[in-house]
């Protein structure tokens, strides 16, 4: 701990060290710069942890996955311009997968702006599209009830990043005469109708085909106990989208698999058969419902959300239910569905489709080593990934038993997220193994950050797949744009062994089927940081996919053109 100065003058940027501690806030990330440099100083004499990352990109991911790894507000803090800047990429990915942050600038002194000086840029009008509110501070006097209002803002309802911008003068002037901040009360989500909650229930009664379909909201509602309590009294059958993964085990009877662009089967044509649909925490995203005009054709729909303005947007509810999805979930767990012979049919499917991990070769295939990666590793292992293939495996084969030990970038698909979302997951659950899963293309984005795990001996365990590649780029391209590949190749990557042994992180290279087992024990067993750089094969896609403005029944196992011309030529394709 720093040693107080005594008897210095508490400014307003000494009074914003103080008001964090008192919100709860231990660990912060950040980068300094000029106008920044009062709150910098104050941290100096605070109880506050900050790490000093190598990239402002990389604090406001860092904030995003010590947010979601812990359900706590993150903070992050840069500089007015560049800095500020730089933030926007996470701040955007948080307001997308409502993840809470507080977002601290520092901003030119108040006489400045509107004036073009050094580093100054209109932060507030920049980020507003970005986060729940925003807020440029003119007074030292506004400090306490902006404060109050950021943490209020970023933690109620629906979460979400809040920004604060602080010009220098403000950080300076003199806030002896401010009291000692008090964190505002955050209101509770209302209850949801009670005689809408009485119609749902008459209507999964009476459902023959229902579906229970659960999305990321679970998790933010604190409801994962009460949800799976709802699974298990109705006897429904259950599929979750990318970011509910985690919500019901993955070896529940009941449990189906993810839905969307790269479910299993078993899910979409559940969901394309079903006639009722119970929504839970989820909005109807494209990658989810594929074409929606043809999305679950013959289903109603019961929609259970915390923001009322998600319910209806796409798909219209024929029951909504806005309101506290934990009490919501209560009371729907009085229900008993009957649908055993649809229970039964659905599990079969679950079975007949599942995936196979018997891939003929020697060459390593990235399905079974991430499925093997999710048995061996302890059963809380918070998992991280890019963007990307491997984040589709990841998302197919881990296996998850909480939302927020699946921490992957949903909405905006943000290249480069892993890696300081590792940190910040550790730096949340330091107690608890937290694996990276990348991509050659995502790890380079952030590779700086490596130089920040090696200064904090942070035992994140990094499992790269390298395929030399743009790998979901390049299968897209394969697919439909009839091979024509464009800026994919990435065959001059660096030795990614080597490259992070030079920041003094140990790691091992294996290419071959037989090296995995003893590869990824070695990897857990590891002492601190290190990395399994694994090669596979570039050619490898991403099945099943649902072409893009398809209907989710519409789901290719693999590419039919090459397909076509096996048949045509067998010596044509190259196994």
């Amino acid at each position: 701990m720093n040693t107080p100065v005594h008897g210095a003058p508490r400014n307003g940027a000494r009074w914003l060290t103080q008001a964090l501690e008192a919100e709860g806030v231990q660990t912060l990330f950040g980068y300094p710069g000029g106008t920044i440099m009062p709150f910098y100083d104050a941290l100096v004499d605070s109880t506050l942890k900050h790490i000093l990352v190598r990239h402002e990109q990389g604090a406001a991911l860092a904030a995003n996955g010590y947010a979601r790894a812990s359900g706590k507000v993150g903070v992050c803090v840069a500089t007015s311009g560049p800095g500020a800047s730089n933030l926007v990429t996470g701040i955007a990915d948080a307001m997308l997968d409502s993840v809470p942050m507080v977002c601290i600038t520092g901003q030119v002194a108040t006489p400045l702006l509107g004036t073009d000086a050094f580093q100054e840029l209109d932060v507030f009008g920049m980020m507003m599209p970005i986060v729940k509110h925003s807020w440029l501070v003119r007074s030292v006097d506004e400090l306490p009830r902006v404060l109050a209002e950021a943490f209020r803002v970023a933690r109620e309802g629906r979460p979400g990043p809040v920004l604060i911008d602080l010009p220098k003068d403000v950080q300076l002037a003199d806030a002896s005469h401010l009291p000692d901040h008090v964190p505002a009360t955050v209101e509770p989500v209302p209850a949801p109708d009670a005689q809408r909650l009485a119609e749902a229930v008459a209507m999964i009664a009476t459902a023959e085909k229902p579906v229970i379909y659960g999305g990321g909201g679970i998790a933010l509602a604190e409801a994962v106990g009460e949800f799976r309590q709802f699974v298990e009294a109705s006897g429904i059958p259950t599929v979750l989208t990318l970011r509910g993964l985690g919500a019901l085990p993955a070896n529940h009877p009941q449990y189906l698999g993810m839905l969307g662009m790269h479910g299993t089967r078993a899910a979409n044509m559940a969901v394309q058969e079903s006639d009722l649909l119970i929504v839970v925490g989820a909005r109807f995203d494209d990658r989810a419902t594929g074409k929606l005009a043809e999305f679950a054709p013959f289903a109603r729909v019961i929609h259970l959300d915390a923001d009322a303005y998600e319910i209806s947007k796409l798909r219209g509810a024929d029951i909504a239910i806005p309101g506290n999805v934990k009490t919501g979930l209560q009371a729907l767990s009085k229900v008993r569905g009957n649908c055993n012979s649809w229970r039964a049919r659905c599990a079969a499917n679950r079975e007949k489709f599942a995936a196979r991990y018997d891939a003929p070769g020697k060459d390593i295939y990235a399905p079974a080593l991430l499925k093997r990666l999710s048995e061996i590793a302890p059963p809380d292992t918070v998992i991280t990934c890019d963007v990307g293939q491997h984040q589709m495996w990841v998302a197919q084969h881990c296996r998850f038993n909480h939302p927020r030990n699946h921490l992957t970038s949903g909405a905006l698909g943000t290249m480069g997220f892993g890696l300081p979302a590792a940190m910040g997951a550790q730096f949340a659950c330091p107690e608890r193994t937290v694996v990276l899963v990348s991509g050659d293309g995502s790890f380079m984005m952030n590779v700086q950050e490596l130089a920040t795990i090696a200064r904090c001996r942070l035992p994140v365990k990094i499992v790269l797949l390298d395929n030399s590649s743009l790998g979901m780029v390049r299968q897209w391209q394969e697919l439909f744009f009839a091979e024509r590949y464009s800026e994919i190749d990435l065959s001059d990557n660096p030795d990614f062994a080597a490259l992070v042994q030079v920041f003094g992180i140990p790691a091992t290279h294996i290419t071959q089927r037989a090296e995995v087992e003893d590869a990824l024990a070695a990897l857990l067993d590891t002492p601190g940081p290190a990395l399994l750089h694994v090669g596979i094969d570039a050619r490898a896609n991403v099945w099943p996919l649902v072409p893009p403005n398809n209907a989710n029944s519409t789901m290719l196992d693999s590419n039919p053109a090459h397909a076509r011309a096996t048949q045509e030529n067998p010596n044509a394709i190259p196994a």
